[in-house]
């Protein structure tokens, strides 16, 4: 899986369950390269990463599906985003000094919100404490509590590349005895799975490796991307929540109004006749980065 980005959906025909697997190259590394993270928040971050895309494939919607970690720690917020069209962007921020590789330890006490985003309809938010020791277990409080669907998850990540493997029981099926066995023996055996296999293996080699018993149905894999869809046109829509006074204030200190990008660090920048446009009603502003 180290070779490519992707997203592969599987299936077990006869045991009621689903499974979905994520490698990421080139989009974790990306979203690396636009900040300098100390090593425990890049492997963190990779993991959220993952997980977020393990997520969105669970979903039908168009939209985005975002997952944030909010705490009082070293390690303020980590966030990463996943859209329907699979594209990835991702952040953390840190407050303090990051002397573990623990995601409590360096979260400290906060909560866990995954929030779907649909292009059309109402926003959903779902909210579970941090108090697992691994993002993994965390969301498999989430699915357990919120979804009532039995799930179990595999996160890893190095410096080079970050992965993921969502196993879960299909919704709406009798849960009688021989749910509860089929399910049994499929959680078992992908907790056997060892995190230099989900970083290495091809997902071929991983399900056989894990799964060989069982009838298991691969789907084709979609590509995921790093992409950011900041704006200057989605800043301007921020600038003009502003009072012109302020604005004005902005323009008379600085003679321009810079407005930066989190996730990518593009910059935007807007003139007095840009902001004069914008007070007109101008629908035309163009779309210039400064980087």
């Amino acid at each position: 899986m180290s070779s490519t980005d992707q997203l592969q959906r599987f299936i077990f025909d006869d045991a009621d369950a689903r499974g979905v697997l994520v490698g990421l190259d080139a989009s974790y590394q990306q979203t690396l390269a636009r900040h300098d993270y100390p090593a425990p928040i890049r492997r963190l971050l990779g993991e959220m990463l993952a997980a977020v895309a393990l997520l969105s494939a669970t979903l039908k919607f168009e939209g985005r599906l975002s997952l944030q970690a909010r705490g009082d720690g070293a390690v303020s917020m980590l966030m990463s985003e996943c859209t329907r069209q699979h594209h990835l962007r991702g952040i953390a921020r840190i407050e303090g000094t990051v002397d573990s590789d623990a995601l409590l330890e360096l979260l400290g006490q906060g909560q866990l919100v995954i929030t779907i985003e649909p292009d059309k309809g109402k926003r959903y938010q779902g909210v579970v404490p941090l108090d697992q020791p691994s993002l993994a277990g965390c969301l498999e409080q989430y699915f357990a509590h919120s979804e009532q669907l039995a799930t179990r998850i595999m996160l890893c990540a190095d410096d080079q590349h970050a992965a993921g493997m969502l196993l879960q029981a299909l919704p709406g099926n009798d849960k009688g005895m021989r749910f509860a066995e089929n399910w049994n023996r499929i959680s078992h055996l992908g907790a056997t799975l060892s995190n230099q296999e989900l970083l290495e293996l091809d997902n071929e080699t991983l399900l056989v490796r894990l799964f060989h018993e069982e009838a298991v149905r691969l789907y084709p894999s979609n590509e995921l991307v790093f992409k950011c869809d900041c704006s200057k046109e989605r800043c301007w829509g921020a600038l003009r929540t502003l009072a012109d006074a302020e604005l004005d204030e902005m323009l008379d200190e600085q003679g321009t109004i810079d407005m930066d990008c989190q996730f990518c660090n593009s910059r935007y920048q807007f003139d007095r006749v840009e902001i004069e446009q914008m007070r007109r009603g101008a629908s035309d502003i163009g779309s210039d980065r400064v980087h």
